[in-house]
């Protein structure tokens, strides 16, 4: 992996679709947990957008449930006292998101603030913690501007952004005889960065490649018969995709349906995580190369424990979800203990260079930009007992995946 990119733009979040029914997310949640005794509990605000993106917000939730209860059961943080979570939904909004944030700032008393999926949210509230001097962990949102051209020091990521996830599937593609490329990507900020970025990154590994087609359907609104016809008529030699959710699921029948996947790869952004690859069943395209998560394959000690953990508590099995909204309370926990207080300036101090332990083995929470060092699994997709899974796969460290210090520092702000 060359380390030494200029980057030109930032990227972009990866959103989800609702693929299941949830209960919508009460106007304020306070986490329950057995309090330790040793004074006042340390809250943390949590927002995010749950009626909205259930398929990947209730299994978030639950999995920073599982985080609060392990911290509380174990005596807490600071002597004893106890960590709770007051949580809010943004409806998708940024304004929203900024609305609540005050709130739990203001009424809630809040002393840190965490979560968003959505990227244009995550910037919303990541401008409000700078304003507002107080510590916030992005917990899903990709934008890279959220650390890069944006970044602030009360704000830290924890997810491998749109650039670090096109780099591990880049050097996958690099490999491949394909020369044409085409591309289908939801025509907004995300879906617009992730193509960016692909085709930057594997025009510099690969210069004899070239795109010679592009679709750029609405968000939630593929028509996959002229999307498909279209790629089609192009003939490209591999695709590159980055839809998801129902989108994905319509663009995969209806390619399979027309022959668009004969003798050619699709490499493609998220698909081989739970909340994408397990609605659509055995209709789960074969071979793609895709970044994911295995969760019922991974056997480090790390994992094991976690997944254990978490099916006792829920009764089902962890999603990409589950394990964000785990390591971001893991880490929250872990920056309060290491500040030795709920100060805003020494958590963010404590959070800046912070190392910890997360299912996916350990990360750093980078001092040069706030973003952590949590990485991805790449493989290809493949169909077994009727339920799509991932094969072949491997863990990409994030860290291996950044572009070099210089660079960031051109992008972001002293």
């Amino acid at each position: 992996m060359n380390r030494r990119h200029l980057l030109l733009a930032p990227g972009a979040a990866a959103l989800a679709v609702a693929l299941c029914i949830a209960a919508p997310m009460p106007a304020a949640q306070a986490q329950s947990a057995p309090a330790p005794s040793g004074g006042q509990p340390i809250r943390v605000g949590e927002i995010n957008s749950y009626t909205g993106l259930p398929a990947f917000t209730i299994p978030y939730r639950q999995g920073w449930q599982l985080a609060v209860e392990e911290v509380n059961a174990a005596g807490g943080l600071l002597g004893g006292r106890k960590l709770e979570v007051v949580s809010r939904d943004d409806a998708g909004k940024p304004d929203d998101a900024v609305r609540v944030a005050q709130e739990l700032l203001s009424n809630e008393k809040v002393e840190l603030l965490a979560g968003t999926y959505f990227s244009h949210v995550g910037l919303a509230v990541a401008d409000f913690a700078a304003r507002n001097k107080v510590p916030f962990v992005a917990a899903e949102p990709l934008t890279d501007a959220i650390t890069w051209t944006k970044g602030n020091r009360y704000t830290f990521r924890l997810r491998p952004s749109t650039y670090m996830q096109a780099a591990m599937l880049v050097e996958e593609a690099a490999k491949l005889p394909a020369k044409r490329w085409a591309t289908v990507a939801p025509n907004y900020e995300y879906g617009q960065s992730a193509v960016q970025w692909f085709r930057q990154l594997l025009s510099e590994k690969r210069p004899d490649v070239e795109f010679v087609a592009e679709q750029w359907p609405a968000q939630g609104k593929l028509e996959a018969g002229p999307t498909v016809q279209a790629l089609a008529a192009a003939k490209p030699d591999a695709i590159f995709n980055v839809t998801f959710g129902a989108d994905l699921a319509k663009f995969v029948r209806e390619g399979e349906g027309r022959g668009l996947f004969r003798n050619r790869t699709v490499v493609s952004l998220l698909t081989g995580e739970p909340e994408y690859l397990d609605p659509m069943k055995d209709e789960a395209p074969e071979g793609w190369v895709v970044t994911g998560y295995p969760q019922e394959q991974i056997d480090t000690p790390e994992h094991k424990a976690f997944r254990e953990a978490y099916v006792k508590r829920f009764n089902e099995p962890p999603r990409q979800g589950s394990v964000v909204g785990y390591a971001t309370f893991k880490a929250i926990a872990a920056a309060v203990e290491k500040a030795g207080s709920t100060d805003a300036e020494k958590v963010v101090d404590a959070l800046s260079g912070l190392d910890l332990s997360s299912p996916f083995g350990p990360i750093t929470f980078r001092a040069l930009d706030h973003q952590a060092t949590m990485g991805a699994y790449v493989g290809k997709t493949t169909v077994k007992d009727g339920q799509g899974v991932m094969t072949g796969w491997r863990y990409a460290d994030g860290a291996d995946y950044l572009p070099s210090d210089e660079a960031v520092r051109k992008m972001r702000p002293e």
